[in-house]
């Protein structure tokens, strides 16, 4: 199902307001009159090692500096999961797309157990498609990725110009250009229609340089949209050394804060690494670069463990009034421990507690 870019026009117009009318989808079955924050969080020791025996009074949390008391906690190896891989097929992928691809099969391999976990796959360029719905079907996500193409038209900018930046043509009844990389609208998209709905561990997976050359929204949305849906979003760099040309790879400056919300030419490349471990930094997911020493394998293998030794927290906020974001901090009562975990939510969107 590819997304148009009218359809997104409209869901971007509407999405402010809606947002801030509707809550997130609960974890658990809840009654109605009480409020809870639900976090999911992954501790570390000073190895790097996952440590899976705390219990709840191994914990402090706060909330906007307030001390809160932890009412639920459970360790989630078992919870079902919802996986969405967003995948960059832009240009500037063409040369890593094929291991992507080789590795996205073997992780969902691994990772989906049938009957009990889903997963969604969702490709993005100039335009954001989803190519397999919510499944748990082995065949089906294999059969989508078999679909991964860079579109033929794809090229790299000319004099400086990286794809999708200045060049002439039209893309998505925009009035846009032929290349770009739409990877903010994908986050959205990806969050606020398809995770937004499900309960229990959610997770997006992204496979970029990280460089968003075209979408409507802004990387601030795209980090909303996933905080707003309770999804973790895990980002995986791995990119081209060439793929944008003279341009050197992913070593320009950006704007806004680390991402740009347009495409826009005179060859300067946003950094694609500030981006992605900024999506990931604010959702609680992690960030991780492809590399010699780390192979996407290996990648992979990090995070299906993540994903699977997770702890639970939930908590009733002292504060019930006011609006906005609100900062948590979750730590550890021993020394040397490292809880990654996202760092707030919007006070409108908590879940319903037990």
């Amino acid at each position: 199902m590819k997304i148009s870019r009218r359809s997104l026009l409209a869901s971007c117009a509407l999405w402010p307001a809606a947002r801030l009318l509707r809550g997130q989808q609960p974890d658990t079955t809840f009654s109605t009159d009480v409020k809870v924050v639900n976090v999911y969080a992954t501790v570390r020791n000073k190895q790097g090692q996952i440590v899976r025996d705390l219990s709840k009074e191994d914990f402090l949390l706060d909330e906007d500096g307030r001390p809160q008391s932890i009412r639920y906690f459970s360790r989630e190896a078992d919870l079902p999961l919802t996986l969405g891989l967003l995948i960059d097929t832009s240009g500037s992928q063409r040369n890593v797309l094929a291991e992507e691809r080789t590795a996205s099969r073997r992780f969902l391999e691994q990772v989906l157990r049938p009957e009990k976990d889903l997963a969604f796959i969702i490709h993005f360029d100039s335009e954001v498609e989803l190519l397999q719905d919510l499944t748990s079907s082995r065949e089906k996500l294999e059969k989508s990725l078999e679909q991964l193409r860079v579109p033929q038209e794809q090229r790299l900018g000319q004099r400086g110009q990286y794809p999708g930046g200045g060049g002439g043509g039209q893309r998505g009844g925009r009035g846009g250009r032929r290349g770009g990389t739409d990877l903010y609208d994908a986050v959205m998209l990806a969050s606020d229609e398809l995770m937004k709905k499900q309960k229990g561990r959610k997770a997006l997976i992204i496979l970029s340089d990280g460089v968003d050359t075209g979408s409507k929204m802004t990387l601030a949305d795209g980090v909303e949209s996933a905080q707003r849906a309770d999804t973790l979003v895990y980002s995986v760099l791995f990119a081209d050394p060439n793929g944008y040309g003279r341009m050197g790879g992913l070593g320009g400056s950006s704007r806004r804060g680390g991402g740009w919300g347009r495409g826009r030419g005179g060859g300067e490349v946003p950094d694609g690494k500030k981006v992605l471990a900024r999506i990931s930094g604010e959702t609680g997911g992690r960030f991780f670069e492809v590399s010699h020493k780390q192979p996407i394998d290996k990648v992979y293998a990090d995070i299906e463990e993540e994903l699977r030794n997770q702890y639970s927290l939930g908590y009733t906020p002292d504060r019930k009034n006011g609006a906005g974001y609100r900062r948590i901090h979750l730590a550890a009562q021993q020394k040397g421990l490292v809880v990654q975990t996202r760092d707030g939510y919007y006070a409108g969107d908590t879940s319903t507690a037990p």
